[in-house]
């Protein structure tokens, strides 16, 4: 898939595109998961993107493990383990109504993130407090981040490792950019993993 080819105007974030490649292969090769959160165009992205990694997407990614029985293993395809915050509706809602509505991708870092995650923040602006509050935990927590943002980066551009801006100030335009981008991440982190 060439990304860069099909999409030249991302040529300019090509170094955090390929930086955040490196992030996500190191993340599984140490056995960690990915954490994916927007609200929401970004929110339907952070599902879109585990559903790219959970099971193939480019690939058929057989499974070979003898523990499951034969049956079940042909139906089954190998996964890259990632969870989308934003899929959880009932733990969401408790903590908007007990809680706070700005910490409810934060909570789920807090639960969920163990050595060796990395957790993906996706905001248009880069701005939205409730993905830069989960962004802020996964830091305090030592777990990687990746953030995809518009032009400017906002606030998400000085905390997370690495940053991809997609080259417009418009969100209907920077979320069209940040399909290409995380469709060329899931397609060559699967390329990595599997046959």
């Amino acid at each position: 898939m060439d990304l860069f080819e099909r999409y030249p105007q991302l040529n300019i974030c090509k170094n955090d595109i390929e930086n955040a490649l490196s992030l996500m292969i190191d993340t599984y090769k140490k056995g960690g998961k990915i954490l994916v959160c927007g609200n929401g165009g970004s929110s339907a992205d952070a599902d879109h993107i585990v559903g790219e990694l959970m099971k193939g997407f480019l690939k058929s990614r057989k499974v070979t493990d003898a523990r499951i029985p034969q049956d079940l293993r042909e139906k089954l395809q190998g996964a890259l383990p990632a969870i989308s915050l934003s899929a959880h509706t009932s733990l969401m809602t408790a903590t908007i109504n007990d809680n706070d509505a700005d910490m409810v991708f934060a909570q789920q870092v807090y639960g969920y993130a163990k050595d060796n995650d990395l957790l993906i923040a996706i905001s248009t602006s880069g701005n939205s407090k409730n993905v830069v509050n989960a962004v802020k935990v996964a830091k305090s927590l030592g777990v990687k981040t990746i953030a995809l943002t518009g032009k400017t980066g906002g606030e998400l551009k000085q905390l997370a490792d690495v940053t991809i801006c997609a080259p417009s100030t418009e969100t209907y335009k920077i979320q069209e950019y940040h399909l290409p981008i995380y469709h060329y991440l899931c397609a060559s982190v699967e390329n990595e993993f599997f046959e």
